[in-house]
């Protein structure tokens, strides 16, 4: 961030903002010096007091050096009070025009009075929390460029070869071909979900179960896969916990979950499901043993496409958007998710839902 300097808008410079504070002052000193005269005028009437005596000291003091006096006072006041007040008024009006032209790379001085500097950090937060946003959708726009673009260009190079007769349109290679587009319309799927996740505009259709149901019921979804991999797969809850709430998005939720955590746990390892009840809150947690996320990455993995790994290799690792439709599923729910997890000895998922889900 750099401090905001540039050409403002002419209603928002300190000279046009002096200049109305200075004419304010002139018409101030004006209506001053007319009840003094006014004030003056009926002294002399009334007690038949001369205008030679009017300048006599105690009189001359009394009634032009102490208002002068006060005059010259009240400007110095003025001028340090348009410190306090015009100069920070100005660095945040012509910071939110700034931004309003698109501008984010700005930071306003956080200056003058106790209330304004709270006012310039809070625009600093704000125009902070707007460049991010900014950043990660032009992050967001890169990385499913990304995602489309592998797929794309071997279905293009498959159709390209049978064409030129390099391939034939075996079974296989159209197989092949066939497995990208499900990548494809997976990919735009997620996306769509995400979206109106996002947006609030999820349909959800709650309907009441036992908790127990649905662990059972993901388990037994991935119980052939965990098989294959010699991992030990289960779900432990107590049989009183009911929800009200989406099944099949509660299902898509820990599906992803579990999903992950087969991915990265090892032979030998294993995956915990459980559900309990703890003050008018449902507790969901999956715990595995797996490879654990480092410190440095616990921030972002519910961001969209973020992979542990950077050079974003297809090893079959998804798409990047599994954790981030989880964290929108839950919160549609009025819920909440939070990850914790060491290097090396797995990772633990928790979601939190209130006993009642409304839609």
């Amino acid at each position: 961030m750099k401090h905001y300097h540039h050409h403002p808008h002419p209603k928002h410079n300190r000279h046009y903002l002096f200049r109305s504070f200075f004419k304010l002052f002139l018409l101030w000193a004006a209506l001053f010096y007319l009840g003094l005269s006014i004030i003056t005028y009926f002294l002399t009437q009334d007690a038949r007091i001369s205008f030679e005596q009017l300048l006599r000291p105690r009189y001359f003091v009394l009634l032009f050096l102490v208002p002068l006096g006060i005059f010259i006072l009240a400007g110095i006041i003025g001028r340090l009070s348009f410190r306090q007040v015009g100069n920070p008024v100005i660095d945040i009006l012509n910071g939110i025009d700034e931004v309003a032209k698109g501008n984010l790379n700005i930071q306003i001085d956080e200056s003058g009075a106790r209330y304004f500097r709270a006012l310039a950090r809070s625009l600093n937060h704000m125009i902070s929390e707007l460049a991010r946003a900014e950043q990660q959708r032009r992050n967001m726009t890169a990385d499913i460029a990304h995602e489309l673009r592998t797929p794309l260009h071997i279905i293009q190079g498959n159709l390209e070869g049978m064409l030129d007769g390099v391939y034939e349109p075996t079974p296989e290679n159209l197989n092949a071909m066939l497995d990208e587009t499900h990548l494809l319309t997976r990919l735009v799927s997620d996306l769509q979900t995400l979206s109106l996740a996002e947006a609030g505009q999820l349909p959800l259709h709650p309907t009441r179960f036992a908790a127990v149901d649905l662990l059972n019921d993901v388990a037994a979804s991935f119980a052939s896969r965990a098989v294959a991999q010699k991992v030990t797969l289960q779900a432990q809850c107590e049989t009183e916990v009911e929800l009200n709430a989406d099944y099949d998005r509660l299902d898509q939720v820990l599906s992803n979950l579990v999903a992950n955590a087969l991915r990265y746990t090892p032979e030998g390892g294993s995956i915990t499901l459980t559900a309990r009840v703890d003050a008018e809150q449902v507790i969901i947690t999956v715990a595995d043993t797996g490879a654990g996320i480092a410190a440095e990455d616990l921030p972002y993995i519910f961001d969209r496409f973020w992979k542990g790994d950077r050079a974003r290799t297809r090893d079959g690792a998804g798409s990047g958007l599994g954790l981030a439709i989880a964290r929108q599923l839950v919160r549609a729910h009025g819920g909440s998710i939070d990850v914790k997890s060491q290097v090396g000895q797995g990772a633990t998922f928790t979601i939190t839902l209130p006993l009642t889900s409304e839609e």
